[in-house]
């Protein structure tokens, strides 16, 4: 069974420090959540490496990666694997099963503490596709969590970082299917008759 999920949402994201591979493939024995403050940060969680859905996960946060950096906004993939297998991964041919050189961190979350603190360990063993959006303070945003085969919508995550950065920005909330470019709501009374006025239909 899994662990009572956590709602971490508008709390501060768990710190952690663990061994990662960095885009260079080299190993960061101290890589540490919290020196991202002042960025925004996707994190997700993925079940194992060398597995079905999760190379198309890995692959398509990758094609992303650039318009994710515009935003000021890193991605970080972590599972339980070792920092060696991550690498063995990265090694691996996309034609062969692996993922390629992708250019986002990896972390190794091998003793599973870091699963564990984010709620989304299952049966003691893998990570649920756990995604977690971190705004600049360092506060939990968004999150979503998907079940072992359902794979995530990357274009989604990338909503959800232009939704928070407009609310900061102009402090009108994101009414259902916003996108970067529309309109936003007035969080009072009037701004909901208005926006519902216009757009309702």
């Amino acid at each position: 069974m899994c662990n009572s999920l956590n709602v971490l949402v508008t709390m501060q994201a768990p710190d952690f420090t663990a061994t990662t591979v960095m885009p260079d493939n080299t190993f960061n024995e101290k890589f540490a959540l919290s020196s991202f403050l002042g960025k925004y940060v996707v994190l997700f969680f993925y079940p194992l490496d060398f597995t079905f859905v999760c190379p198309s996960e890995i692959i398509a946060f990758d094609k992303k990666l650039p318009e994710f950096k515009r935003r000021n906004c890193e991605v970080i993939g972590v599972s339980v694997d070792s920092h060696f297998t991550h690498l063995a991964w990265k090694n691996t041919p996309v034609n062969k099963g692996g993922i390629g050189n992708i250019q986002f961190p990896m972390v190794s979350d091998l003793n599973k503490d870091i699963s564990r603190k984010y709620g989304i360990l299952f049966n003691d063993a893998i990570s649920l596709r756990g995604l977690f959006l971190i705004d600049k303070k360092g506060v939990v945003r968004h999150s979503v969590v998907n079940d072992l085969p359902l794979g995530r919508n990357v274009d989604e995550a990338l909503r959800m970082v232009d939704a928070v950065q407009f609310t900061e920005e102009f402090g009108e909330v994101c009414p259902a299917n916003w996108r970067s470019g529309d309109e936003g709501m007035k969080p009072t009374a009037e701004g909901v008759a208005s926006y519902l006025a216009k757009n309702a239909k």
